[in-house]
């Protein structure tokens, strides 16, 4: 027999079997509850609901139990298995129990064992056959403890995990956990798919059938590193590194967000260039008007240009005002009313896209002392650069944004919530793991990276499209 495989009992009398078993495990457990009938008080709800929770484990883990008695004989009982690295026939060797805890209770299977001399492999084809992780707890499990670790610290995201399901696992469980989880969350699984991104397009699309807009937006967020060593070792200095965070969006015709795709790692510029040009690489360009937004970081902008070549360019509306009213307190002091008018007038200016104009009146402005001459010089340099990025007004006319919210905002509940809690310090990879599995879970993909996990752990890993287009 080669990979064993789960049959479904088609007699009557092994679905008779199976109610049996169950009705075992009700009794059982309706004898371990006669305690309550023999104590001196009622119950009240939340106690039998705190007693329910207690022993929830133990029935569900025999109705389990149950049923793969019931559903799979054939392999609880298997004798003979084709070895899966030489194909030899071989006989049963003996039955190994294996506690399996999911959550929906804990079992004792006894599995039959074979072992190969020749080629002195062994293996449990029920195993294979019913997907049963290596570990004590099971992919359920593991995948419950992955998001909640990925959302609040391990040792909180093990205590949740108790309180809610019975389930004991610790800290240490969930943070090996996540750590093994995001080694398949690659870029190629965490962004959703061609396909699924055209179907949000096709969602953005009005009645007009004009194309929607889709906004490219990014930033970079610092996070608290230290150096990598093991638990009794010094850690050494810490240091805050750059997060840098891309966010794809579209407008719909009542100019709500349709989200596409968040993507944040610790990471040097050239690096995120490369994973900028991947994830434009899924979006059909021709069905949509890009427009990319941000500050007036270097390697944002050259990351963003390169991936989307011939998008419309604007410089966030925030960060270009508060350009202006650094000059505006340097040249007439802090608060005054005649800086906030002249930043105000400014601004009008740079809305309409006379740049050039307000370059004018910077020169043409009289210091009044060092400071302003240096802070008045800086951003005549400053709007120079960012000159063909200045057009607000036309750019709302158009149906652009301004305003790169959007990605101050995943910076704040992607990175910020998770990576800046009082006292964290990350080492870089960790740090990102828990990125990828955090957008993973924002961009609705996690469903397809556990898949890939699951299979990664020895079950057909080689027939996965690692393209991520599915």
């Amino acid at each position: 027999m080669g990979l064993a495989c789960l049959s479904l009992p088609d007699s009557y009398e092994s679905f008779e079997e199976f109610m049996a078993d169950t009705l075992e495990a009700a009794r059982r457990w309706a004898l371990a509850q006669k305690r309550l009938f023999e104590q001196g008080k009622r119950p009240t709800l939340k106690e039998l609901c705190d007693g329910l929770m207690a022993s929830r484990q133990q029935l569900l883990g025999d109705l389990l139990q149950a049923q793969i008695r019931a559903l799979a004989p054939e392999l609880l009982h298997q004798e003979f298995a084709e070895c899966p690295r030489c194909h030899r026939t071989v006989h049963r060797k003996r039955y190994e129990p294996k506690e399996i805890s999911t959550l929906h209770g804990v079992l004792r299977l006894a599995r039959p064992y074979f072992y190969c001399s020749p080629c002195g492999h062994g293996f449990y084809p029920i195993d294979e056959a019913l997907g049963i992780a290596a570990q004590r707890h099971q992919y359920d499990v593991q995948e419950a403890i992955t998001v909640g670790a990925a959302r609040v610290p391990y040792e909180e995201a093990a205590d949740l995990m108790r309180r809610f399901s019975g389930v004991s696992a610790s800290g240490h469980f969930a943070h090996r956990t996540l750590t093994a989880v995001a080694e398949a969350a690659t870029l190629d699984l965490v962004i959703p798919s061609r396909e699924e991104i055209e179907r949000r397009i096709q969602q953005a699309t009005g009645p007009s059938g004009h194309k929607p807009v889709l906004v490219a937006t990014a930033d970079g967020a610092k996070v608290p590193t230290r150096p990598k060593a093991k638990r009794n070792e010094k850690r050494g200095k810490g240091d805050c590194k750059e997060c840098r965070g891309l966010r794809l969006y579209l407008l719909d015709p009542n100019d709500e967000i349709i989200p596409i795709a968040s993507w944040h790692q610790i990471q040097n510029a050239a690096a995120f260039r490369q994973d900028v040009a991947r994830i434009a690489e899924r979006i059909p360009q021709d069905k949509v008007r890009i427009c990319l937004l941000g500050d007036g970081a270097d390697w944002l902008w050259q990351a963003l240009k390169e991936a989307f070549p011939g998008a419309r360019e604007i410089l966030d509306f925030f960060h270009c005002f508060e350009h202006l009213h650094v000059v505006a307190r340097a040249q007439f002091g802090e608060k005054s009313l005649d800086g906030h008018q002249w930043a105000e007038m400014m601004m009008i200016r740079l809305a309409d896209g006379a740049v050039l104009t307000a370059m004018r009146s910077l020169l043409g402005m009289k210091p009044r002392d060092a400071n302003a001459k240096e802070e008045i010089r800086k951003l005549v340099g400053y709007l120079d650069g960012q000159a063909k990025r200045l057009h607000y007004i036309e750019d709302l006319r158009e149906g652009f944004p301004i305003g790169s919210g959007a990605i101050e905002s995943a910076n704040k509940f992607i990175c910020h919530v998770r990576m800046k809690r009082s006292g964290a310090w990350w080492v870089e990879e960790t740090g990102n793991d828990v990125l990828r599995i955090r957008c993973a879970l924002y961009n609705g993909t996690y469903d397809r990276v556990f898949e890939h996990y699951m299979v990664s752990q020895g079950r057909g890993a080689q027939f996965i499209d690692q393209g991520g287009v599915g």
